[in-house]
């Protein structure tokens, strides 16, 4: 058997957290983690750690915060030899070729999504937002540019009809962190190879939260996928009497119909005539409120006659 890697993690969000717990019950070592600084959330506005710092201090495994990724001091800190390879798992920021060629097999990097589809900040939501059926992960030897590097290993796996950008998040971080342990066990045997990428690329561009504002004039189908791509961020939302009506849960269905776009046609079941199709709403969400199922929301208010987004 080959001799085990010395690997350093660089992550930052709960989406990493399965990779670097995976890594650390493998026969590799840890021997350090990179992860963004603290910064302020919440109403307080209170200094939070990141999910990956909370989890690294939990392996007892040293954590660095460096402001800027390209000092190299920050990692030396961690050991003043370069480790064989640095898993990076949405860590946050671009990594300096400096930091790339640290290492003795470069950095890898575990991708959500089918490469060369979906390069970029956010192919969870913009697979969803695109109606894909499947998805996956792709570890990747990374290069300067943003997601073009070599891939060691893909891994693929079918994207339910009722999938949102939360149950797709979690599916996908557990099978990152299968495939991440694969493939450091394959370049640690030496049988590791990094083919280049094929076929077009497409891109997966930050999520804006302008983007969760909802067009009634759209297909119901594509609303529905708006609904489930951003939840749990940054949930789709409507106006209701002057009231800003976040939507958690829809369903789209193929109803004919000749109302305008935004209008409820059944007040009963909040089904909400869409461009093409009615989208039938679940759970929803009023200011300073709890999400409730549709049907306790309408216990209390009469949608009668009502039209959503004016």
């Amino acid at each position: 058997m080959s001799d085990p890697l010395r690997l350093v993690f660089a992550g930052t969000p709960r989406f990493a957290v399965p990779a670097l717990e995976a890594l650390s019950r493998s026969r590799h070592r840890v021997t350090g983690v990179l992860t963004r600084p603290d910064k302020p959330a919440g109403r307080g506005q209170l200094l939070s750690e990141s999910a990956v710092k909370t989890a690294a201090r939990q392996l007892n495994v040293p954590i660095v915060q460096p402001d800027r990724p390209q000092d190299p001091d920050a990692l030396r800190a961690l050991d003043p030899q370069p480790p064989d390879a640095i898993v990076v798992a949405a860590y946050g920021v671009l990594l300096p070729k400096a930091l790339l060629d640290w290492p003795r097999h470069g950095c890898v990097n575990i991708h959500a999504s089918l490469l060369p589809h979906w390069r970029g900040a956010a192919p969870i939501q913009r697979a969803l937002l695109a109606g894909d059926v499947q998805g996956g992960i792709s570890i990747m030897r990374m290069e300067p540019t943003l997601d073009t590097g070599p891939v060691y290993l893909r891994k693929s796996l079918d994207i339910e009809p009722n999938e949102t950008g939360a149950s797709l998040h979690d599916r996908l971080a557990a099978l990152g962190a299968d495939a991440i342990v694969e493939a450091i066990d394959a370049i640690a045997a030496g049988t590791a190879i990094a083919q280049p990428q094929a076929g077009p690329a497409s891109y997966a561009h930050r999520i804006e939260k302008a983007e969760a504002r909802i067009d009634w004039s759209q297909p119901a189908i594509q609303i529905e996928r708006q609904v489930r791509a951003f939840n749990p961020w940054p949930i789709a939302e409507t106006s209701w009497r002057g009231q800003r009506l976040r939507i958690w849960a829809a369903r789209a269905g193929h109803v004919a119909h000749d109302a305008r776009p935004g209008a409820l046609l059944d007040s009963s079941a909040a089904l909400v005539a869409c461009g093409d199709g009615a989208l039938a709403l679940d759970i929803v969400q009023l200011p300073g409120r709890r999400p409730l199922p549709v049907r306790e929301f309408l216990l209390a208010r009469d949608l009668r006659g009502e039209t959503l987004g004016e």
